[in-house]
């Protein structure tokens, strides 16, 4: 079972993986209604290396990049639930708008992103790519999403929510 850690927490670990020679692998995302598609992703993510970190945007990140009714998991319930996954090894959690800085900071083997993510518009490409690491971008699964799963829910008059 991974842990969640503050970022000051995760770069400490990370730097004692890479003294370890240990491959490092970083994803991110909001991951607000785990779906198989998020789980396939990450399956897939940690193939490439041998630790997976997952960042997960903020509560307040979510509500700018989705919308109000976002999230539908706070940010320690999404974490928490992550971090149970056997092939994630650590999440932390960022406020940011990206979480540019905290790959600069960490600059991991492997940079992930789904594939309905361009090459130019991965969030730290340049820092990975510049210290000598790869980015990988993995297909999406087309019969998952997020929103879609909240619009079905919507549409069949259950609240989104988690609420009653």
């Amino acid at each position: 079972m991974g842990q969640v850690l503050s970022q000051n927490d995760l770069i400490l670990a990370v730097a004692d993986a890479k003294r370890n020679a240990r491959r490092v692998v970083f994803t991110n995302g909001c991951f607000d209604l785990l779906h198989p598609g998020h789980i396939r992703c990450l399956e897939q993510a940690r193939s490439l290396g041998d630790l997976l970190i997952v960042a997960i945007n903020s509560d307040a990140s979510v509500r700018d990049l989705k919308g109000p009714g976002r999230p539908v998991f706070p940010q320690q319930e999404r974490a928490e639930i992550l971090a149970a996954l056997a092939f994630v090894d650590y999440v932390t959690i960022f406020d940011a708008p990206t979480p540019r800085d905290l790959i600069a900071r960490l600059l991991p083997d492997v940079l992930v992103k789904g594939g309905d993510w361009g090459p130019e518009e991965i969030v730290g490409r340049a820092e990975v790519e510049s210290a000598g690491g790869r980015v990988v971008s993995i297909p999406v699964e087309p019969a998952y999403s997020t929103t879609a799963i909240l619009d079905r829910m919507r549409s069949a008059g259950l609240p989104p929510s988690g609420s009653p």
